[in-house]
C-alpha cells in the first residue's frame, strides 16, 4: 500500500495502468481479424486448435442440448438455485430500464422516436481455467429484456471440447439462443464477420483478455461493441465510523482480480487510515490468491487522507470509479453528491461483491475513469432509436421556406431544391 497527497496523483497512478506497448499484440489481432475475414470457418477452426486445443469442426462448434443437459447433472443444485436466484434479481432490475418510443404531433407534422432492439447481439464470456456464470448473466440478461431476437455466445472449450459446467447453466437460464465454442480475438472477428458456421452479429459485448479487448476495438464501426474494459479498481470513502476490517476486505476483493487492479481508500480519518492498512496485511496472507493480491497492492493499493469527507466525494468524482463504496456516517446522503461512478454501494452491508454477483445491478462497468461519460451495461446497449418524420402538405408548405433559407445557408443548393421543387 502507499499513501498520496492529492487526486492529480491518484489519477496520474489509475492512468498508468493503461500505459504499455501492445505492438505485437495489436499485429497478432489485426492478422487474426483478417484471416477470418478472408478464409472464415476454415481460419476459425485453426486458430481454435491452436490456441485452445480444441479440434473445432462445423459439426462440433455449436454446443447441443445434450451438453447443456449433462451440465445440470455435474453442478450442485443448490448452486443452480443460487443463479437462478440470481438471474431473477438481475432480470427484475434491468426489466425497470426498458423504456417505449413517443410522438410529437404539431397540427399535420407528427415526429416519432420508435425504439427498436438489435436483431442479434454476440457475448463474449472468457473461460480457459476459470469460469464466469455471472458473466453471463450480466451479459445475456440485459439483451434478452432489451427483446434481441437471437443472442449468441462465445467461449472457449478446453482440449476435449468441454466448457465449464457452471457458464452453461448460466447461458440456459439466462436465455441464450446459441453457444459457440471459440474464444479469443477469432472469436470476436467471427462475430463480426460471420463464417459459414458462426452469423454475423449487430453488437459484441463481454469481457476478455487484452487480445479480445483489441479485437473488440479493431472491428469497432463494422459491429458495435459495449466497451473496452481496463483493469478493475474499487475506491472505498470511509470515515471513522466505518468497519476498518469490512474495508480492508472490500478492497482486498478487487485487489485479487490481477496485479493491474486498484484499490484506494479515501477518508478523513488517520487512525482509520492505519487500522484498515494492518487489516489488509492480516486478511491478505490467507487468500488463495495471495501473491496477485500482493502485487496488486504494491503497485496500485492506494491510501488518500483529505481534510473532510466533502473533500474525498470531490476526488471520487474526479476519479470517476469503476465502483464506489460509500461507509461514512450519513452514507445516503453522501450518495446524492455522486456524480461519477460505475455504480456506487451506499454503507457498511453493501459490499461490491453483492453487486458482483446477486443484487440484481449489472457488473460490466466503465473502468479508467470513463463513467464521466459512459454508463453500466443495460438494456440501453442492446436496444437503437430510430426517427420517423412525416407532415401534411399544408404544414410542409407552411415549414418549406425555412428549410430553404437553412440550405442555401449552408451552401447545398441540391437540399433546398429538394424543398423548392415541391412549391412549383
Amino acid at each position: 500500500m502507499r499513501k498520496i497527497k492529492d487526486a492529480k496523483q491518484l489519477i496520474e497512478l489509475l492512468q498508468s495502468r493503461a500505459e504499455g506497448d501492445n505492438a505485437a499484440e495489436q499485429a497478432a489481432v489485426q492478422g487474426i481479424i483478417a484471416d477470418i475475414r478472408s478464409r472464415g470457418d476454415e481460419a476459425l477452426f485453426e486458430y481454435t486448435a491452436k490456441f485452445d486445443k480444441f479440434s473445432a469442426s462445423a459439426d462440433n462448434i455449436r454446443v447441443t442440448q445434450a451438453e447443456i443437459d449433462e451440465a445440470y447433472e455435474a453442478v450442485d443444485k443448490e448452486l443452480i438455485e443460487v443463479v437462478r436466484a440470481s438471474a431473477n434479481n438481475i432480470r427484475e432490475y434491468h426489466e425497470m430500464q426498458k423504456r417505449e418510443g413517443f410522438t410529437l404531433t404539431r397540427g399535420g407534422r407528427r415526429l416519432s422516436q420508435r425504439i427498436i432492439p438489435l436483431a442479434s447481439v454476440g457475448v463474449y464470456v472468457p473461460g480457459g481455467k476459470a469460469a464466469y456464470p455471472s458473466s453471463v448473466l450480466m451479459n445475456v440478461i440485459p439483451a434478452k429484456v432489451a427483446g434481441v431476437r437471437e443472442i449468441c455466445m462465445a467461449t472457449p472449450a478446453n482440449a476435449e471440447g468441454k466448457i465449464a459446467p457452471l457458464t452453461l447453466v448460466a447461458a440456459s437460464e439466462a436465455g441464450a439462443d446459441v453457444i459457440f465454442k471459440m474464444g479469443g480475438a477469432q472469436a470476436v472477428a467471427a462475430f463480426a464477420y460471420g463464417t459459414q458456421s458462426v452469423p454475423r452479429v449487430d453488437k459484441v459485448t463481454g469481457p476478455g483478455n487484452i487480445f479480445v479487448a483489441l479485437a473488440k476495438k479493431a472491428v469497432y464501426g463494422d459491429v458495435g461493441i459495449d466497451m473496452i474494459a481496463g483493469p478493475s479498481e474499487v475506491l472505498v470513502i470511509a470515515d471513522e465510523t466505518a468497519t476498518p476490517k469490512y474495508v480492508a476486505a472490500d478492497m482486498l476483493s478487487q485487489a485479487e482480480h490481477d496485479e493491474k487492479a486498484a484499490c484506494i481508500l479515501l477518508t478523513d480519518s488517520e487512525r482509520l487510515a492505519d487500522e484498515v492498512e494492518k487489516e489488509i496485511k492480516k486478511q491478505a496472507e490467507i487468500l488463495d490468491r495471495a501473491e496477485i493480491v500482493r502485487k496488486s497492492l504494491e503497485n496500485y493499493g492506494t491510501i488518500l487522507i483529505a481534510g473532510s469527507i466533502d473533500e474525498c466525494i470531490e476526488i471520487s468524482n474526479a476519479v470517476a470509479p469503476e465502483h464506489l463504496e460509500l461507509c461514512v456516517r450519513d452514507a445516503e446522503k453522501a450518495a446524492d453528491k455522486i456524480r461519477c461512478a460505475g455504480s456506487v454501494f451506499v454503507g457498511d452491508y453493501a459490499p461490491e461483491p453483492l453487486g458482483d454477483y446477486f443484487a440484481g445491478v449489472n457488473h460490466v462497468l466503465p473502468t479508467g475513469g470513463s463513467a464521466r461519460f459512459s454508463s453500466p451495461l443495460g438494456v440501453d446497449d442492446f436496444i437503437k432509436r430510430m426517427s420517423v418524420l412525416q407532415y401534411d402538405k399544408e404544414s410542409f408548405m407552411l415549414d418549406r421556406a425555412f428549410v430553404e433559407k437553412f440550405a442555401h445557408a449552408e451552401g447545398l443548393t441540391a437540399h433546398a431544391r429538394s424543398a423548392a421543387i415541391r412549391n412549383e
